[in-house]
């Protein structure tokens, strides 16, 4: 679900210490865009939408979140918006968001 290499490399380029600053900055970020995408009334950006998404959680390590936004944007660059499962993205990141506050700790820690 989390990929703490990932996180590890970025605690190293960045430090223990600037970590927090960047984690929040994330949650924030991704948060308010899954708050547009749950009161999505068209799904005309929800292309793009995903792309960002996809681009925040693969630089913090979500990968399963991450890969579940990139097959909706693929989905949605062949016209099959409709088709994207979005209380599934909206499941997987509230898991991915609790199994990396879970082991944050102990990545930065390390």
């Amino acid at each position: 679900m989390i990929e703490w290499n990932r996180v590890k490399d970025l605690r190293n380029e960045i430090g223990a210490d600037a970590i927090g600053e960047v984690v929040e900055l994330f949650f924030e970020e991704v948060e308010a865009e899954i708050t547009k995408l749950r009161d999505l009334g068209d799904r005309s950006d929800l292309e793009a939408q995903l792309h960002f998404l996809k681009g925040s959680a693969l630089n913090l390590g979500f990968a399963d979140f991450s890969d579940l936004c990139h097959r909706g944007e693929i989905a949605a660059a062949k016209g099959q918006a409709h088709s994207v499962d979005l209380t599934g993205v909206f499941t997987c990141y509230e898991a991915s968001r609790a199994a990396f506050l879970a082991g944050l700790e102990q990545v930065i820690a390390t």
